[in-house]
């Protein structure tokens, strides 16, 4: 058997591995749910110590601390803040709903470090001083989402709308086939259609940083219930000044504590948006699939880089593996969203209690967000190649074209020629011209594709 110590709580005595930096609440926590071995998410982990060290210096400066145990405090935080001691955080995700394992789990690991130091430091005396896990578990969430979408996800979206742009620009006036219900429609340039999809991702970004004016809402200085029971009344205040001056995000004090402990409804608004951004991305991906379909049995409008081998079988064949793997991004952040609604209102009267599989789901979707925007624009968009030959081709013999000629033939005549085109496989131009009487000029003006991407009345 390993070696242990023996440590106590408020239950009695307890083995703890002899060179874990926890202590008994968060063994009892190991031993109570080896259910899936998915543990706290780093960015959960360094909001916590961020938040810990924003306490000892608050309590400090308050009087209710003194001097050597707030400093042992901030130091033995800053190495929860910055990964040194991630290990000593096992408990998993599907724990105790309020995730008050995780909070003490962090208490004792900061009173460990600080004890080994010289400075005796007591968990729940100390550290814990002006909290309750009721409002550093949801402050904590807030925090790391609000640093991480800041951080990673806003940037990785900025810079897909800029290689969208930049493509978009670079392929203004390439005209190609247009389609809706996945048939042939009237034309648009590949410009046109990348510019749609940076509106997406801009429209996302927009949606995203409004949540943000309310996820940086902070319910520390609830304590327990909300009513701030055991705190300094500036506590919750000065928290978010100290986060503030900490992190150089724009966090604040909530106007109502109880809203931001007994539900979770902001981090349902950010899956939310985020559920929307990943429609977004799924869009574009499957888009990129299909243009790149084929390449001699698809649309083969235009080739994705090739970055891998495609089968173990067929030799040669290359898939689109990038936009693959963005649309699995795409489900999972979905189907996180919905253990996040469902978390959401989870709420029972002064306390939510499924916070740390809301903190899991919605720090898994903004980082595998940010990772997969990134990839997309950078394995995908930026680099593929047009297939001119195929999109000019089909842009000939699209019999669609003759929409154009609605305002001067009508569109029963219209129609009459667009099915001739199609029964006997000749582009529209020539079938219009043996049936409408319109002039070689007049139909070269009034099909010229660039021009019919360019909309208004032809006639």
């Amino acid at each position: 058997m390993s070696k242990t110590r023996t440590e106590r709580d408020t239950m009695g005595e307890l083995e703890v591995p002899v060179d874990a930096l926890w202590g008994a609440q968060t063994q009892r926590a190991v031993n109570n749910f080896p259910i899936s071995g998915i543990t706290v998410p780093r960015a959960l982990i360094r909001a916590l110590g961020l938040i810990k060290s924003a306490a000892a210096t608050v309590n400090y400066d308050l009087g209710l601390l003194d001097s050597e145990i707030s400093t042992a405090i901030i130091s033995a935080a800053s190495r929860v803040t910055n990964g040194d001691v991630d290990m000593h955080f096992p408990i998993d995700i599907f724990q105790t709903g309020s995730g008050t394992s995780t909070n003490m789990n962090c208490n004792e690991v900061i009173a460990q470090l600080a004890n080994s130091g010289g400075t005796p430091v007591h968990p729940n005396d100390h550290v814990n001083l002006g909290q309750s896990s009721n409002d550093v578990i949801p402050t904590a969430i807030q925090v790391s989402a609000c640093l991480e979408t800041d951080a990673a996800l806003l940037p990785a979206l900025r810079h897909l709308q800029q290689v969208l742009d930049i493509k978009a620009e670079e392929l203004a006036d390439v005209v190609k086939t247009g389609r809706t219900h996945l048939m042939d429609a009237m034309p648009v340039t590949f410009g046109q259609e990348l510019r749609g999809w940076s509106a997406q991702i801009e429209s996302g970004i927009a949606r995203i940083e409004n949540t943000l004016q309310r996820l940086n809402q902070l319910p520390q200085g609830g304590t327990a219930v909300g009513t701030g029971i055991n705190a300094h009344p500036e506590f919750g205040p000065r928290m978010a000044k100290s986060l503030r001056k900490s992190t150089g995000f724009d966090f604040e004090s909530a106007n109502n504590y109880f809203e931001g402990i007994s539900s979770q409804d902001v981090s349902v608004e950010l899956s939310g948006q985020l559920k929307t951004v990943a429609c977004s991305l799924m869009k574009i991906a499957n888009d990129l699939r299909l243009m790149n379909s084929g390449p001699l049995a698809g649309i083969g409008d235009i080739a994705l880089p090739a970055l891998q081998p495609g089968s173990s079988i067929m030799p040669g064949k290359v898939n689109p593996v990038i936009p693959e793997a963005v649309c699995m991004v795409c489900a999972q952040v979905i189907g996180n969203d919905a253990t996040i609604t469902i978390g959401g209102h989870s709420g029972n009267f002064q306390l939510n209690v499924m916070l740390p599989v809301i903190a899991h789901n919605l720090l898994q979707s903004i980082e595998i967000l940010a990772s997969s925007s990134r990839l997309l624009a950078d394995s995908a968009i930026r680099d593929f190649v047009v297939n001119i030959d195929t999109v000019n081709e089909a842009l000939e013999r699209n019999p669609i074209l003759v929409t154009a000629l609605n305002p001067v033939i009508g569109y029963e005549a219209g129609a009459a020629a667009a099915k001739q085109a199609y029964r006997e496989g000749r582009p529209i131009r020539d079938v219009a011209g043996e049936n409408s009487g319109l002039s070689d000029e007049e139909l070269d003006r009034l099909l010229d594709p660039l021009e019919l991407t360019r909309g208004g009345i032809k006639g």
